[in-house]
């Protein structure tokens, strides 16, 4: 499958910009996969106006794949989009499936999720530890040739690598390649993606989208202008595939509708851009940056417990939860920043999204 294979429109929405979704898993008491909830939730992101969603990724668990939950948690969510007729009616969708492992392992999810219609996978590096450059390399090309990649700069403190603006050219210029989530929670190491980008000539084809949920609004609102050949080439940032965007997605499309308008008019406000840091403040809240990062996926499923998608935040690890003192500061940054929540939102369409 190669991107060229993907319903022009379903693409146009990718290469556009989009709020999608990195999903997350609804568990029961028992740590079981609760479908009702799953799916719910799913209804949600695509009510809210999501582009898509992204499963199988960081924020649904990784340890899906060693308890039997990455292929049920990947067709349920298709299912689900095809299924649902949104809010507004029925658009087109741009599905990325997580792909992680060794090369074996990302090769059959690759190749699973191309089988039930995902247009892309997104690519996790970070079972490719202490391989060469030339070894991965080799990797990201070995799942190009099955489907279209997003590639994945994974945060080194929730065990991502380390990548260099070399490694970055070689990647973008693989053709299969259609875009770049950048969460490595760096400045520096998000414009090495840019630079590599820029030095592949690749700028056209790979469409960048943020993962940097603790700059969320000026990755987006800013103009990165990059040296090549002695030209200046300005890249933008069009989306975002975000764990932040798990929760509160209905306010979150709004603000990238907002932030796509400023950009396309060059009238930036200063309310626009004091944005930055209330989003942020309230990612420190999400992603228990006080613990660094223990509770960043708890944190989520808090917000949806609350909202009533989900009955718990069970995680697949019962170590993991959330910190001491991390409920507090959800409900300290849902008070202070009331305009991006979406309380109001899931309130009314609850019932409709559990409906069986």
């Amino acid at each position: 499958m190669h991107w060229r294979d993907i319903p022009a429109d379903s693409l146009a929405v990718f290469r556009k910009g989009s709020v999608i979704p990195a999903h997350l898993l609804a568990l029961d008491a028992k740590r079981q996969l609760d479908p009702l909830r799953q799916r719910a939730m799913t209804r949600y992101y695509l009510d809210a106006g999501a582009g898509g969603v992204a499963v199988g990724v960081h924020s649904t668990q990784f340890a899906i794949r060693d308890v039997g939950l990455y292929e049920p948690v990947l067709e349920l969510a298709m299912q689900t989009a095809r299924d649902w007729t949104p809010l507004g009616g029925a658009r087109p969708l741009f599905m990325i499936a997580g792909i992680a492992g060794k090369t074996a392992q990302a090769q059959r999810e690759a190749a699973t999720a191309r089988a039930m219609g995902y247009h892309a996978g997104l690519l996790s590096l970070a079972a490719m530890k202490g391989a060469d450059e030339d070894a991965l390399i080799a990797h990201c090309q070995q799942i190009a040739e099955l489907m279209p990649v997003v590639g994945f700069y994974l945060q080194t403190a929730v065990g991502g690598i380390t990548l260099s603006a070399s490694f970055w050219e070689r990647f973008a210029a693989i053709d299969n390649v259609v875009g770049i989530k950048m969460a490595p929670f760096n400045r520096y190491r998000t414009l090495d993606v840019m630079r590599g980008v820029v030095a592949a000539k690749a700028e056209q084809r790979v469409t960048l989208y943020t993962g940097n949920d603790d700059h969320i609004v000026l990755d987006l609102l800013t103009p990165f202008v990059v040296q090549r050949d002695g030209q200046p080439v300005t890249l933008r940032i069009k989306g975002g595939l975000l764990g932040h965007w798990s929760v509160w997605t209905a306010r979150a499309v709004q603000l990238l509708g907002q932030m796509h308008s400023a950009v396309d008019s060059g009238q930036i406000s200063a309310d626009l851009l004091a944005l930055d840091s209330q989003v942020t403040d309230c990612n420190s809240a999400l992603f228990d940056v006080a613990n660094d990062f223990r509770g960043c996926i708890a944190g989520c499923h808090e917000v949806l417990r609350r909202q009533g998608l989900l009955e718990g935040v069970w995680c697949l690890d019962p170590e993991e939860g959330l910190s001491p003192g991390q409920a507090a500061e959800l409900s300290r940054v849902r008070a202070a920043y009331p305009e991006l929540i979406d309380d109001a939102f899931v309130s009314a369409n609850l019932t409709r999204w559990l409906n069986p």
